[in-house]
């Protein structure tokens, strides 16, 4: 095996894209890199793998091998000692389309992909030597890459450069859950809870590697909870781990982030006072939440403290969604909106069923049903939550164990007028003693509920039929909200566990595309595994799958971790300015539609470039036809595409009375279509109007200046008077782009921002 020293004087000497970097950063590079020795015919990179690496042969050579159809392997290039591979990682998403396999005896540096990229920002030298090496070997592979593109799906795991051990803490009014993931043994998770904390006898229940204990002691506050906690992690007989200071993360569940907050977040002072102020919409949970992370940052001291909140993942719902009908008021100035909750276990289960189905998750339009003691359902359309049941506090829409769900206000008033009760009281009746147990009168619990209905037992029959009837309701005007469904998710204790709700609630959709096996259904143990109960010819897939929150958490503190690192890198180097471009409405056309519209055999005509490299602004003009209105004049871009799109916003919605998605570019599956009338005659499309995604254009060298990849999310602060800060703005990467942030008129309107303005990166919100 190669020493350090040499290792050192290879990289400094040998490898061109490391001569210019300092001491300092080479060390870091090998303290956190990995040194492997490979045989002939030994692979180090298969086909299909999420590039994660960048690689460097120190000794012996590598070849790249393509395997063809017929299943012959095919040798399309040779890596020999000093070369690198794998830097496409550092600007795709996508899967590696080539088989990188030891030519014979070799020794290679596996360097991740997340450690260069943060080192690599203020290195230009090594930036400009990428690129250009990028631009020649994508343009080498590139018919490879169109053929697996549409097979890319993102695998949810705890991949991390280094070892890293993690408490996920779930703080509860008299309960502490918790659970310990080491990501070198990310499969082999402690799970525990510790119940009636504050009771003479506290139950703490815990699973470690299949095996079950309960132990039961006196826990007075939160505080023994969690010495309670690391005296059985620590023990002899478990050995987790030897001290409290081994622990590297310690994520919370955070009930509640308002308005502020949609990514997991690492703790400040800041951070803990924006958590107090959310308190007023959770009270029962932000300050419970609260005693964990001051519990845990005195206990855990070496540890980063990352809040998930359960509300993050639905910060994507658009306005028209999130909005109550009061005055604008309460909602501009009292932030009184739907915020949505679960959202940990929608975007855990979604994800998974993207994974299952070897589905790229921005491809596809999922309903996710989370049906538990709280209830709540999920519209999530291309990798996005467009619609959530729950809303301002949790009571809101599904029948739950003990609250009530959907409901007249009308009917709050007058049972606090007619029963002379007050807001407490109130609250008690629609959250403690509503939803099942209410109706049926005997319990929350779904499995004694149908107990008793097998008995004949009236108001259990209702309960059931009043529960699968909200939840048939709820599915049929989110397949309508999406335009259309791929995917249904059962999780959580009753979507895992009753066939009997799973099959009422999609009796009848049969319409729609949705079938269920019923003997599958019946048969599928939902607690232990992922459960296709999709019947034969369904066009729907119906899945069920075990929720697993604590994973989800654990995962989104190492994205925290990794976007905080590349944000900290891009805040060292002088702010790189990105302009600020006002995208106008405009259409798309296909060659096909070129031609109907124009006549057979015409071609566009060039009136003058864009920003981006090859794309123009044509003379021709095209008039847009709605339900409600036209549109006339609207401007042609070419060049021409494989499918014909129109990008308008909202305004251009109500004028031709038309509910479009918000899109990334290209992406038009479940769209509305249009009419588009030219000169020589009409074309109507059955899909293609979109509300265009905020994105940024970068080339590939801008790229690996920010330490950014295609497909990434990141936050963009404007400067000015009001200084506005956009979320969820979208990175894609092109070796034709030029950098440009590109937002619609209604956005530009909105916010005072024109063409010229000025944006900054502020933070990445890393997406894998």
């Amino acid at each position: 095996m190669i020493s350090r020293e040499i290792l050192f004087s290879i990289l400094k000497n040998k490898v061109e894209l490391f001569n210019n970097f300092s001491d300092k950063k080479l060390n870091i590079i090998i303290d956190g890199s990995r040194l492997v020795t490979i045989e002939e015919n030994e692979t180090v990179i298969e086909e299909g793998d999420k590039g994660r690496f960048l690689g460097v042969v120190l000794s012996g050579g590598v070849k790249i091998v393509r395997v063809e159809n017929d299943g012959t392997h095919r040798v399309i290039g040779v890596f020999k000692e000093y070369d690198i591979f794998g830097e496409i990682a550092l600007i795709t998403n996508e899967r590696t389309v080539v088989n990188v396999i030891g030519s014979r005896h070799s020794e290679i540096l596996l360097i991740p992909q997340s450690l260069f990229s943060r080192l690599l920002i203020s290195e230009q030298s090594a930036i400009s030597y990428l690129s250009r090496l990028i631009v020649q070997r994508a343009s080498e592979i590139s018919k490879f890459q169109t053929e697996t593109k549409s097979n890319d799906y993102r695998r949810i795991s705890l991949d991390f450069e280094k070892r890293k051990q993690i408490l996920v803490i779930n703080c509860g009014s008299s309960s502490l859950k918790y659970a310990y993931y080491d990501t070198y043994k990310p499969d082999e998770p402690f799970k525990g809870i510790i119940e009636r904390i504050g009771e003479r006898e506290a139950i703490h229940k815990f699973t470690y590697m299949g095996n079950e204990q309960k132990s039961i002691n006196f826990v007075p506050t939160h505080k023994e909870a969690f010495l309670e906690m690391i005296k059985v992690l620590s023990s002899d007989r478990f050995r987790v781990f030897k001290d409290p200071c081994d622990i590297d993360i310690v994520g919370h569940r955070v009930v509640h982030g308002g308005d502020k907050y949609n990514s997991p977040t690492i703790i400040t002072d800041e951070v803990e006072e924006e958590i107090e102020k959310a308190s007023i919409y959770a009270p029962l949970h932000n300050p419970i939440n609260l005693i964990g992370i001051k519990e845990s940052r005195m206990l855990f001291k070496n540890a980063i403290q990352i809040a998930v909140f359960d509300t993050a993942f639905h910060q994507t719902m658009p306005p028209y969604a999130f909005l109550y009908a009061f005055p604008y008021e309460y909602y501009s100035e009292k932030k009184i909106r739907r915020y949505g909750f679960h959202g940990t276990s929608h975007l855990y289960v979604s994800l998974k069923a993207a994974e299952f189905l070897g589905k790229r998750y921005s491809s596809l339009s999922i309903i996710t049903c989370h049906l538990g003691n709280g209830c709540s359902i999920c519209a999530i359309d291309h990798g996005r939550s467009i619609d959530t049941s729950m809303g301002f506090t949790p009571v809101e829409g599904l029948i739950m164990g003990t609250r009530c769900g959907d409901v007249d206000p009308g009917v709050l008033i007058h049972i606090m007028r007619t029963e002379k009760i007050d807001y407490n009281q109130l609250d008690k009746i629609i959250n403690k003693f509503s939803g099942l147990r209410g109706i049926s009168g005997l319990s929350n619990d779904m499995r004694e509920i149908e107990n008793a209905a097998s008995q004949s037992n009236y108001r259990a029959l209702i309960a059931i039929k009043s529960f699968s009837y909200r939840l048939r309701k709820y599915i049929g005007s989110y397949i309508a909200a999406m335009g259309g469904v791929d995917v249904i998710v059962f999780t959580g204790g009753i979507g895992q566990g009753s066939s009997l709700v799973r099959s009422l609630s999609l009796q009848g959709l049969e319409f729609m595309g949705i079938e269920i096996d019923e003997d599958l259904n019946k048969r599928a143990d939902g607690f232990k595994q992922i459960c296709d109960i999709t019947a034969k010819g369904s066009k729907v897939k119906v899945l069920i799958i075990p929720t697993d929150e604590e994973f989800m958490i654990a995962k989104g503190c190492l994205d925290a971790i990794k976007n905080f690192e590349i944000t900290k890198e891009i805040n060292k180097i002088t702010p790189i300015p990105i302009p600020i471009e006002v995208s106008a409405y405009h259409v798309h056309l296909s060659r096909d539609d070129v031609e109907k519209l124009f006549g057979a055999g015409y071609k566009l005509t060039f009136d003058h470039e864009l920003s981006q490299i090859g794309q123009y602004a044509c003379r021709e003009r095209v008039n847009l036809i709605g339900p409600k209105g036209r549109i006339d004049n609207v401007r042609i871009l070419g060049p021409e595409r494989n499918a014909t799109q129109v990008e308008i916003s909202m305004t251009e919605e109500f004028k031709l009375g038309i509910n479009a998605p918000i899109r990334a570019s290209g992406d038009i599956e479940g769209t509305p279509g249009i009419t588009i009338e030219g000169p020589k005659g009409t074309v109507k499309i059955n899909k293609g109007v979109i509300l265009t995604l905020k994105h940024i254009h970068m080339s590939f060298e801008d790229a690996l200046r920010f330490g950014i990849r295609d497909g990434d999310l990141v936050q963009v602060k404007v400067e000015g008077e009001r200084g506005i800060i956009f979320d969820e703005v979208l990175v894609r990467v092109n070796k034709d782009y030029r950098l440009a942030m590109h937002i619609n008129t209604d956005e530009a309107n909105i916010s005072g921002i024109k063409t010229g303005d000025i944006g900054f990166i502020k933070s990445v919100i890393r997406r894998d």
